[in-house]
């Protein structure tokens, strides 16, 4: 169901309450659904208010102009590359700027999964804001849920807006922790991936991007879950992984591109990363 009043251009399907009620009874949407999505541009005089929240959790991407909302007991001022999550259940009043008003893509979102996959964006009530540095990919994710919808609410239909939704919550996770470009953690980042040939000591690694090797080593266990010499490790255990599948060079000629000057010492680096020998990994698909 389409609504085609309101602001200028905007885009509304609304998914009738029966379809998502059978949606949220059936495998994978059940999970994970949407119920409403639209796009508002430049949507001057822009207001809702719900006192008591609403049974759905609230995705808001502000694709440029400026808006607020009060979410809670704090009001937060939301800015282009942003996106605004409000959890169910949770008072809320949001709007456009009165001098710049925002052009927001949204939808609501219901199902068992959802509050989890919220939790990974550690967002809260007092701090229902998150970044979005990819803001082209949030909008055509956005735009492909909308527009989908608009075809139909069928359940493959529902399916597929589930998809969408799923990878739009999950790539604002990965823009929210991983580093922007010029960030000390980006660069270290790089200056290891075109290092693969050797090893690296952290205090140097530490000085060149200009942190402390103990903050350096933070910010990987952030992102990575491990340190900086175990991403390290699994960038030249990858490349040894495409050279074993894509060259006919010996597993020494391998270990010794990759900056190891004893094979056996790679071998047994490579078994415990991978569970198997080189020359394993290389015959596996031969059985």
């Amino acid at each position: 169901m389409s609504i085609q009043e309101g602001f200028r251009n905007e885009r509304i399907v609304v998914v009738p309450r029966p379809l998502v009620t059978a949606a949220l009874a059936r495998p994978v949407t059940r999970r994970l659904a949407v119920t409403v999505a639209g796009c508002f541009p430049a949507a001057a005089g822009h207001r809702m208010q719900r006192p008591r929240g609403i049974d759905e959790t609230i995705v808001i991407v502000c694709a440029s102009g400026m808006g607020w909302a009060r979410v809670g007991e704090t009001t937060h001022r939301i800015g282009s590359q942003s996106a605004l999550i409000i959890p169910r259940g949770v008072p809320h009043t949001y709007g456009a700027d009165a001098d710049n008003p925002w052009t927001i893509w949204w939808c609501h979102l219901s199902g068992t999964d959802v509050a989890e996959l919220v939790e990974t964006l550690e967002v809260s009530v007092e701090r229902p804001i998150v970044p979005i540095r990819r803001m082209e990919r949030a909008v055509a994710l956005l735009d492909e849920i909308v527009s989908t919808l608009e075809r139909g609410q069928a359940p493959a239909w529902l399916i597929g807006t589930a998809g969408a939704a799923w990878k739009l919550l999950t790539q604002i996770n990965v823009d929210r922790v991983m580093p922007a470009d010029g960030d000390p953690l980006e660069r270290a980042m790089s200056y290891l991936a075109d290092r693969l040939d050797s090893s690296v000591r952290v205090p140097e690694l530490a000085k060149l991007v200009g942190v402390s090797p103990s903050h350096l080593s933070a910010l990987f266990r952030k992102v990575t879950g491990g340190g900086v010499l175990a991403y390290h490790q699994s960038l030249r255990m990858a490349r040894a992984r495409t050279l074993l599948d894509s060259s006919p060079a010996t597993v020494a000629k391998i270990a010794d591109e990759l900056g190891y000057a004893d094979p056996l010492y790679f071998s047994r680096q490579f078994s415990r990363f991978h569970g198997m020998s080189p020359t394993q990994f290389r015959r596996r698909d031969a059985v």
